[in-house]
């Protein structure tokens, strides 16, 4: 497999910002502040009102505060990927909709309901992959490969989404790939390099990697990791494909957050390693409860945090700045609709390849082949 990199790719741009801090020190001194059990229940109580007042609907990540997936559910919102949560918000009736994530996320909110208002409680809330692949760079290098199929991952705003034929998240990339790769097509990857690698090495396809990486799953330790799965040898290991190669190699499941939190609920295992952000861990303890759920490790032993794994742009979001925003109609998302309506052509045609491939697959009622059918079809 060929990398390559344009010039130097970093997932942490700019080195700093206006006030001498790099945008991950600059995001966590934006986390609101925690909130006393009292102030909590006001807050909620108040959000539900002016959901109602908006005939808004709330829409929260798997990666966000607790509180927040714990209220977009108990309102009728939705707790999900970012493609997941941007098909809900579609096809929801609601006039205005609420993104709890990070600004792409909002974006995707918008192509697919360019009509609708879109709020986030804080616009700030970026993406470490969507920071390293700055439209003009990725454009530079679609224009030096022509010839090949450009194939980026939902992680990206939606400059780099016009410009790519296919978008995919990492429950379907492995099917896109594999297709393009039986038609002989070559692939241009951006931007995670991990997961890129990881696409590769189960098709074999001819791709170019873009050198990007998520900030929190780029952390992750195969060393720590291995040790630590001596003082829980029964545990499986469940790992997001953004993890590092010599992580991946070692889980027993690897999957988008939709797939591993199916397979906490559907493995008999009673304790579980896992390597993605410690948001996910709440669905993982309400879809199996009594299951034992371990952080993965991103440091050693002597480290102040031995398992960090928490994105500070998720963290940004709160039930504070939740209620600001509904209260004062701030942060909506913009988007020039000619730039919409070009990245929503390689949205649609992953959604149509996912469609098409669930029609296609049956189920025999031999249990052993059909769970093999099925292992690579998730959400799309």
């Amino acid at each position: 497999m060929e990398t390559l990199a344009p010039g130097t790719v970093e997932c942490d741009l700019p080195a700093q910002s206006a006030v001498g801090l790099t945008p991950v020190a600059q995001a966590w001194t934006q986390v609101p502040e925690p909130l006393q059990a009292a102030q909590k229940a006001a807050l909620v109580e108040r959000i539900r009102e002016l959901l109602r007042r908006e005939r808004a609907v709330l829409v929260a990540h798997y990666y966000v505060d607790a509180d927040l997936q714990e209220l977009a559910e108990a309102t009728g919102g939705c707790v999900g990927d970012s493609l997941e949560m941007a098909r809900f918000g579609r096809d929801h009736p609601a006039d205005t909709l609420v993104v709890a994530g990070v600004r792409f996320m909002g974006e995707t909110a918008k192509i697919l309901s360019p009509r609708k208002r879109i709020l986030m409680p804080d616009l700030e809330a970026t993406c470490s992959l969507d920071l390293g692949c700055s439209p003009d760079a990725f454009s530079a290098w679609c224009d030096a490969h022509p010839g090949r199929t450009v194939v980026v991952y939902a992680n990206t705003s939606a400059a780099v989404k016009a410009r790519a034929d296919w978008v995919v998240t990492s429950s379907i990339a492995l099917d896109v790939v594999a297709d393009l790769h039986a038609r002989g097509e070559r692939i241009l990857w951006a931007p995670d390099r991990h997961l890129g690698d990881y696409v590769q090495r189960q098709t074999g396809a001819d791709m170019l990697l873009w050198q990007g990486a998520c900030i929190v799953h780029d952390e992750f330790k195969g060393t720590e990791l291995e040790l630590l799965r001596t003082d829980y040898p029964q545990a499986k290991v469940l790992a997001h494909p953004e993890s590092p190669q010599p992580v991946l190699a070692q889980a027993d499941v690897i999957g988008s957050t939709t797939q591993l939190i199916d397979a906490a609920r559907k493995l008999d295992a009673a304790s579980f390693i896992v390597a993605t952000d410690q948001g996910i861990l709440y669905k993982m303890r309400e879809a199996a409860p009594g299951k034992t759920f371990i952080a993965a490790p991103t440091a050693g032993n002597s480290a102040t945090c031995k398992s960090c794994a928490h994105c500070p742009w998720m963290a940004m979001n709160a039930l504070s700045n939740l209620a600001d925003v509904l209260e004062h109609g701030r942060n909506a998302i913009t988007l020039d609709p000619e730039l919409g309506r070009l990245a929503k052509k390689p949205i649609d045609r992953m959604l149509a390849f996912a469609d098409e491939r669930k029609q296609r697959v049956r189920a025999s009622g031999d249990m052993a082949r059909d769970t093999t059918l099925y292992a690579n079809v998730g959400p799309a």
